[in-house]
């Protein structure tokens, strides 16, 4: 049976869908118990922002069109996914003042589990000698809207696809597309996301693209721990730098803490593929992030360690870059260059973790990718990662 497509977004021919469900009534075949609705949100800061909603068995997760195809939400049975924001979202774009004169507006509406920071930066705040705002913080592909989305099924493998495309584009600036399969498939708990980031103008250009997974209660609690294969490990500061000996631990919720990032190199396979694990306390339950180096060879470890009302939550970061300024990243070559028409793809794939079994199994990949590796961990910033 032919995989079967429905256009839900087409901005170029008028198309648009307010609501929508499928399931195995509607795409035929067999593949067993799973459905997709797409709705509207009608009230408060999320107003007029589409969602779609993924029900794959035990797995469910929420991608949201409006917000550069971000994942909002996911869980696996009663394992969720993701984080409690001071902001109450999705929240729509248009309250989301990304050119606030601080830098910083980006935030008035990050709550994600999975948002990407990009395309023409994906950093720090960089100002110009005046102090007018060059680039803003982490970015603006995440609050920008699909203008094409559609899903697929295919009826008889049980692969279910959502597509959406994502100008980041000006006169006098950057034009870049970023093209992105977010699927999964009937009976796995994994959710796997492949984005493919276009130069669309005639002359040369360039583009930097993070991944700020970001995970907080219930999931997230005092002596749960992360695990990264590890070549090179540098504190991003000062302040950083005195939550070294516990880099890899998360204490108990600390109103009025100052947040920390580390900066890593980690290793992989012989073909650049690479895992990260963050689990509860007794590791019961976990998540894990898989991702290739040659795409994606820089991992930042982020943790706010505020109360959770605030937004206890740690960040996992796998980019082409470290954070910093653009200005920074491209004086030590890592802003990716892209020729006219020049296309590169990045995949990473996100897996709830429900039950120790699984945890155990994900730690021990883990450490196979570290054995015979010696892990280099600095007791100050690398000048060449960041400015300290």
């Amino acid at each position: 049976m032919p995989t079967k497509t429905w256009t839900l977004v087409d901005h170029e021919n008028d198309i648009y869908l307010d609501h929508i469900a499928l399931g195995p009534d509607r795409a035929g075949g067999d593949a067993g118990e799973y459905s997709i609705f797409k709705w509207t949100q009608r009230a408060g800061l999320s107003q007029g922002v589409d969602v779609i909603e993924v029900r794959n068995g035990d797995l469910q997760f929420i991608v949201v069109p409006t917000r550069g195809m971000g994942i909002w939400r996911a869980s696996l049975g009663k394992l969720e996914l993701g984080w409690k924001s001071p902001v109450r979202g999705p929240v729509h774009p248009a309250h989301v003042h990304l050119d606030h004169p601080n830098g910083i507006g980006w935030l008035d509406g990050f709550d994600e589990l999975l948002v990407r920071c990009g395309l023409e930066s994906n950093g720090a705040p960089e100002f110009h000698g005046d102090g007018r705002l060059r680039y803003g913080l982490h970015g603006k592909i995440a609050n920008i809207p699909a203008h094409k989305v559609s899903v697929s099924i295919d009826a008889d493998s049980g692969r279910i696809a959502i597509h959406g495309t994502v100008d980041e584009a000006r006169i006098f600036g950057s034009k870049l597309r970023l093209e992105t399969t977010i699927e999964t498939t009937v009976g796995s708990s994994q959710i796997i996301v492949r984005d493919t980031v276009t130069n669309l103008s005639a002359a040369a250009g360039d583009y930097e693209l993070l991944y700020h997974i970001n995970i907080g209660v219930p999931l997230l609690e005092p002596g749960a721990k992360v695990a990264v294969p590890l070549k090179k490990l540098a504190p991003r500061d000062a302040t950083t730098a005195t939550d070294l000996p516990t880099w890899n631990l998360y204490g108990p919720e600390t109103p009025g803490s100052t947040e920390v990032c580390f900066f890593m190199e980690p290793t992989g396979d012989a073909s650049g593929n690479t895992q990260v694990v963050l689990h509860n306390a007794k590791g019961t339950q976990g998540m894990r992030l898989k991702f290739n180096l040659r795409q994606l060879p820089c991992f930042a470890l982020w943790k706010n360690r505020e109360a959770a009302r605030d937004g206890y939550v740690t960040g996992l970061e796998p980019a082409t870059n470290f954070p910093n300024t653009k200005s920074f990243e491209k004086q030590h070559g890592r802003v990716v260059a892209l020729a006219p028409g020049e296309s590169r793809t990045h995949e990473l794939e996100l897996e709830p973790l429900a039950d120790a079994a699984s945890v155990q199994s994900a730690l021990a990949a883990v450490a196979q990718l570290q054995e015979g590796v010696p892990a280099n961990i600095l007791p100050r910033n690398e000048p060449q990662w960041s400015v300290g």
